[in-house]
């Protein structure tokens, strides 16, 4: 029983760090520069960072959310 929590939560921690390195990784490709002000190099790469964790641990949730109900739906038809 314990084993089970250790393993979801070793689970989580790295689902959320692929899905956060991803996200950083696929924000690369944009060009948020021509949106910032000039001369904000510090507040630009923190909105970058930020906009990373928010946007991989959103789909980090969902793929972990989904995998938990696909454990769950055998117990409906019990």
């Amino acid at each position: 029983m314990m084993a089970d929590f250790g393993q979801d939560a070793l689970l989580s921690i790295l689902s959320h760090l692929v899905f956060i390195g991803l996200s950083f990784w696929a924000l690369q490709a944009t060009r948020l520069d021509q949106l910032l002000k000039p001369n904000h190099v510090f507040q630009a790469r923190l909105l970058f960072v930020l906009l990373s964790i928010a946007i991989g641990s959103s789909v980090s949730n969902f793929f972990l959310d989904y995998l938990l109900w696909s454990r769950q739906l055998p117990l409906l038809l019990q």
